[in-house]
């Protein structure tokens, strides 16, 4: 005899299931002095950089030591906007519409916006 769940039950189960996902979205909108600004879970604004390719950075050694990428885990899964990319090194990356997302080692907390027009290359990330 076969078993179906409840509407009830699934209700649970998808609310459950899309609650996780946003609990553990990689990055969220916050307000800055440059206007809305994607941030990580500590609330440190995310940056893209001109050089990098669709869905591949071009920010490693030195350049990722001032520039940390926002690091995914490896198992981590795209979802509408959000995809990972795989570094140089073979570590994962989250990027938000094909952009990679890093954070500056200057700015010192949360709200700071001091990598925006660093060397012309690099820019908040918008929503």
């Amino acid at each position: 005899m076969k078993q179906f769940l409840r509407p009830a039950v699934l209700a649970g189960a998808l609310f459950a299931a899309s609650l996780a996902i946003a609990q553990t979205a990689p990055a969220k909108v916050a307000d800055t002095s440059k206007g809305k600004t994607l941030v990580d879970a500590k609330g440190m604004t995310l940056y893209t950089f001109d050089r990098d390719a669709a869905g591949k950075s071009n920010c490693n050694g030195p350049c990722a030591q001032n520039w940390p990428p926002l690091m995914a885990a490896a198992n981590a899964s795209a979802s509408g906007d959000w995809s990972v990319i795989t570094r140089e090194d073979g570590s994962k990356q989250w990027a938000y519409k094909g952009k990679p997302l890093y954070l500056w080692a200057k700015d010192a907390k949360p709200g700071d916006v001091t990598g925006d027009g660093v060397n012309n290359v690099w820019h908040i990330a918008t929503p």
